[in-house]
């Protein structure tokens, strides 16, 4: 076991199984040493378990763990782009996150905070990353967040 791997472990976090793409899309790209992971749903099981508007019917404390698990996803086709090992990641070069929520809510930067936190817990120092963080009117399958990811692999 890698030690990105025992930190999974050691944080209780057990990747789940991907969410196939939605749309005419594949979930990863790579392309020389980085790897593009497609924006993610906070999904369970294949089905997206955080719907609604961040700010109205969702609170900002279960956006963060929407975005939380949205970025668990991402490490789940992350994995699959590195061959099983994510021991092979060197960095978190960049998050983006998107934030279905009303025109007057403004605290998506929090809300993103969720995955941004997991990155660096999961990856050290080397999970410090550029990010992007918008809000945005809706989403697919009206889930709550979505997130997406570049990073630099062996």
């Amino acid at each position: 076991m890698n030690a990105i791997d025992a930190r999974l472990v050691e944080l209780g976090i057990d990747l789940p199984t991907a969410m196939a793409p939605l749309a005419n899309y594949v979930p990863y790209v790579v392309t020389g040493t980085l790897v593009v992971v497609s924006g993610q749903l906070p999904a369970v099981d294949g089905k997206v378990a955080v719907t609604g508007k961040v700010g109205a019917a969702v609170s900002v404390e279960r956006g963060q763990e929407a975005a939380r698990l949205c970025f668990a996803n991402v490490l789940t086709h992350l994995r699959a782009a590195c061959g099983g090992d994510l021991g092979r990641v060197r960095r978190v070069v960049r998050l983006g996150g998107f934030i279905a929520s009303p025109p007057d809510f403004t605290q998506h930067a929090t809300v993103m905070n969720g995955a941004s936190d997991l990155a660096v817990a999961v990856f050290g120092d080397a999970g410090r990353h550029a990010r992007s963080t918008i809000g945005v009117p809706a989403l697919p399958l009206d889930a709550a967040v979505e997130v997406e990811g570049l990073f630099e692999i062996d």
